[in-house]
This record gives structure tokens, sequence and C-alpha cells, in this order.
């Protein structure tokens, strides 16, 4: 894989790994950016399980793809933010737009853009 792809893709984990990371151990500091407002602890919960357990899945896809060389998870975690990425979609349709969720949009679309390519390239 070129340098720029692998830099790219360990840009991609280490933001993952914050969101998870927080998401799972500071789930309170987490609301705002993801625009919840959880019901109790299970409330809690669900961000730490659900949230935080995606992200740092994804996390650790990306970490053994950029070790090993073996690349198949870069398109597993490709693949679960396309499918993120088209709840936004239905979301802007079925609820109105809202400009708060295009950023985060046009983040998981470049993730995308960036894990798809990198799969299958030697890692240097």
């Amino acid at each position: 894989m070129d340098v720029l792809l692998q830099i790219l893709v360990g840009l991609a984990t280490i933001m993952l790994l914050g969101l998870g990371t927080m998401s799972m151990f500071a789930p309170r500091r987490m609301l705002k950016n993801f625009a919840l407002e959880p019901i109790g602890v299970a409330g809690l919960s669900t961000v730490r399980s659900v949230v935080g357990g995606l992200f740092l899945t994804s996390v650790l896809l990306l970490g053994y793809g950029l070790a090993s060389g073996q690349t198949e998870g870069f398109l597993v975690v490709a693949l679960l933010m396309g499918v993120v990425a088209v709840g936004r979609v239905v979301g802007l349709i079925a609820d109105g737009f809202d400009k708060a969720v295009i950023p985060p949009l046009i983040v998981e679309l470049v993730i995308i853009a960036v894990l798809v390519p990198a799969h299958g390239q030697p890692v240097v």
C-alpha cells in the first residue's frame, strides 16, 4: 500500500479509536457529538456497547490489517461505514434536512474512499 493510503488508514484508525474509547468509557461526553439523549442507565449502556463497540471493532480490524497486511477487514469497515452513510441519507429523506448531518456523512464517505482502494495493496 502506498504511504499516503497507509497514513490515511492510520488517521481513520486513530479517529475511530478516539470516538470508540470515549463512547465506551465516557459516554456522557459523547452525547452532544452524536445528538443523543439516552434514557437512564440503559441508554448509556447502549452508547457504550453499540456505538463504542462498533467503533472499537473497526479499530481492531483496521489495526490488524495495517499490522499484518491482511486488509480484508478494511472492506468490512468500509461496508459498516457505508451502511451508516445510507442511514444518514435515509434520515435526510425521511426526517428532513439538517446541516449537522452533512459533516459526519462526508467523513464516512471519505473513510470508504480510503479503505476500498487500500484493500488488497501490499502494506509497506
